[in-house]
């Protein structure tokens, strides 16, 4: 069957399921968590707002991680970095997509800068562990960091490079972080929408790793 089969390596875009035409479910219009829309777009977002994507594993966690930062204005959960249009929560965990799991963050920069955003991305997983989080693995958990402009990939590869010395300093690999430019973004389901909101003891596998960044 589909769905059982298990691949740890990306698929090309020629590989990869075909997908759909539209989105084929439909999502509230606000935020369950935030006094914000949900679906965010450049009708809607604050002037002077900016949009990071980030993937780190289970996007029910990642999600809370970020929602709780204050100078953020809205989140979601979704799929990223990946080949196949409109993909379902199954067949992005089919590894046959491309997909990562992934949160599309709005924030505010007079509030919260870019670089503390990736901050808290590195802090609240192990961007070590290629294609899996935990227990968790499979394409669709590794690391990511989607750019939206050049200043956002400087800022993300400035810090990796920061941060990896003391990862391994410490008995860690190094950091498989995928920085690419944003493409593509495609929301998840209702269901995982602001999933730990909706269901306070759900899992959650995102906790501080303990490993700071160095002064």
């Amino acid at each position: 069957m589909l769905f059982n089969r298990r691949t740890l390596e990306i698929p090309t875009e020629d590989q990869a399921l075909r997908g759909r035409t539209e989105q084929w479910f439909t999502l509230p219009e606000q935020h369950a968590v935030l006094d914000a829309p949900l679906v965010t777009n450049a009708s809607n977002i604050p002037e002077g707002f900016e949009v990071a994507v980030f993937g780190l594993g289970c996007f029910w966690g990642a999600e809370e991680v970020f929602w709780r930062i204050p100078g953020v204005w809205s989140t979601s959960a979704g799929y990223a970095g990946g080949s196949t249009p409109h993909p379902s929560y199954d067949e992005v965990c089919s590894g046959q997509t491309g997909h990562t799991e992934a949160v599309r963050v709005v924030f505010d920069p007079s509030k919260v800068s870019y670089e503390d955003l990736v901050k808290a991305f590195f802090k609240f997983h192990d961007p070590t562990q290629a294609m899996r989080q935990g227990n968790d693995v499979g394409t669709q958990y590794r690391s990511a960091i989607y750019t939206f402009s050049g200043e956002q990939e400087e800022t993300a590869r400035k810090l990796i490079a920061e941060y990896e010395p003391e990862l391994t300093r410490r008995g860690h690999g190094q950091i498989t972080t995928e920085v690419k430019p944003a493409a593509t973004y495609y929301y998840a389901e209702d269901l995982h929408q602001q999933y730990l909101a909706k269901n306070p003891n759900g899992y959650r596998c995102h906790s501080a790793t303990g490993v700071p960044f160095p002064a």
